[in-house]
């Protein structure tokens, strides 16, 4: 997985390490071919990322992909960056969201593990989940199909 950040495990630990130690919250780190902000709140650590448009990891799935293909009038959350999906906030919890939930664009829908930081997987839109399309602790990409909504009537 760390294959596909321009950041290893080790570079994000460090990082963290040095926030750590020091009385700042947060950290933004831009260059050519990425852009991470990781910021600590009272759950921990988290970060996100933006990666350069011709970084292999942003291209969009493939429409080929069986995931792309939704049924007709539905929409998806999708991973905003590769690792592991986890659809509660702790092991034995009860999941963020369920099949019938209604949801709005900030809803916490799930936690995308990467490099041993914890993200937030935001809605981004309105509506009722129909499906859940990946299991717990199963290893995404950028951009995989994490759940089915069918959307609020405009």
């Amino acid at each position: 997985m760390s294959d596909d950040l321009p950041l290893t495990p080790d570079d994000v630990a460090d990082i963290v390490a040095i926030l750590d130690g020091s009385g700042y919250d947060r950290i933004d780190i831009s260059t050519k071919r990425m852009r991470v902000r990781i910021v600590r709140d009272r759950a921990g650590w988290t970060q996100e990322w933006d990666l350069a448009a011709d970084d292999a990891v942003v291209a969009a799935p493939d429409a080929s992909d069986a995931e792309a293909a939704l049924p007709e009038g539905l929409s998806a959350v999708r991973a905003p960056l590769p690792g592991t999906f986890y659809r509660a906030p702790q092991p034995g919890a009860p999941p963020f969201v369920a099949i019938g939930d209604r949801i709005g664009p900030d809803s916490v829908v799930g936690i995308v593990e990467t490099m041993k930081l914890m993200n937030p997987v935001h809605a981004g839109l309105a509506g009722t989940i129909v499906a859940v399309a990946v299991a717990d602790a199963a290893m995404v990409a950028r951009g995989a199909v994490l759940l089915h909504v069918r959307p609020d009537a405009a």
